[in-house]
């Protein structure tokens, strides 16, 4: 019988990798990428070594391990870099956004806020010498929805350090992206919406914030999105804000019913708040 190619046997245990981890069995993935990482590194495949750290950063990333994925992040970084990828390589900025947002959760906020800068600012330059050395058109959508994620993740960090005005920015800038790559009814673009229209509220912009929340209802209507229960209690909590507490009422009782519908029960936990605030200002009155 012949004996297996190596290169074929970490080809099939990634895919066993993969597998397992859509089953959510997430320790027999990490099993079968650490045999694979043994072989790679055996064949001296510095490609599919950077392939498996990166498969196994973002598996500890998932299971919340965010010490061992820094680790595995700084792993496949050095190994991309050692094998010629330029350091605006897309992949090596989405593995720093996922390191700024380890670093956000650890409450290293320098650390945080620096990587979030160098992504944004490495793919904004990348797209602007786009100009003088054209990349191919997939590339260019792709670090453009990347721009666009990174920009979106900044914004909900600077809100949880309620730097609102700088928030709002990020939003305007991300949904800016969205509404050109993707389209004005693209279900991310509507959701960019809805989260510009919650910052403008929390800055006291309460009529921007209405007429947007709005508009991205009207489309999440149009396109039977399936986060509409999210966007209604967002607007109630806007209503609430202007003092239409009838109004309030009302969209409160549409988002809570459609998120018992869904057993969304982090929405319906929000809702509830809502409608105790409600409660409390009618009450006041």
């Amino acid at each position: 019988m012949e004996e297996e190619n190596p290169e074929d046997r970490i080809v099939f245990l990634i895919k066993k990798a993969k597998l397992s981890t859509m089953k959510g069995d997430v320790a027999e993935a990490d099993l079968f990428l650490h045999q694979a990482l043994h072989l790679a590194q055996e064949a001296h495949n510095t490609q599919a070594i950077s392939y498996i750290y990166i498969q196994m950063a973002n598996l500890s990333y998932i299971r919340g391990n965010l010490q061992n994925a820094e680790k595995l992040f700084k792993a496949a970084m050095t190994s991309l870099v050692g094998s010629g990828s330029q350091l605006d390589d897309n992949a090596l900025v989405e593995m720093s956004l996922k390191l700024a947002s380890i670093y956000a959760t650890q409450k290293q906020h320098e650390l945080a806020t620096q990587g979030y800068r160098w992504c944004i600012d490495t793919l904004e330059e990348k797209l602007h010498k786009q100009a003088s050395e054209p990349l191919p058109a997939e590339v260019v959508v792709d670090t453009q929805l990347l721009l666009g994620l990174c920009l979106d993740s900044f914004a909900r960090y600077l809100i949880d350090k309620q730097q609102l005005k700088l928030a709002q920015s990020m939003y305007e800038r991300a949904l800016a992206i969205s509404q050109a790559v993707q389209g004005e009814r693209h279900p991310q673009t509507v959701l960019l919406m809805n989260d510009l229209a919650a910052v403008l509220d929390m800055t006291g912009q309460q009529e921007l914030a209405f007429q947007c929340v709005s508009t991205a209802l009207q489309l999440a209507r149009e396109t039977e999105h399936p986060h509409e229960h999210i966007l209604l209690n967002n607007l109630a909590g806007i209503l609430l804000h202007r003092g239409d507490y009838t109004g309030a009422k009302r969209v409160y009782g549409q988002a809570l019913r459609q998120a018992e519908e869904k057993q969304d029960k982090e929405a319906i936990q929000h809702i509830h708040e809502g409608l105790a605030e409600l409660g409390a200002r009618t009450q006041s009155v």
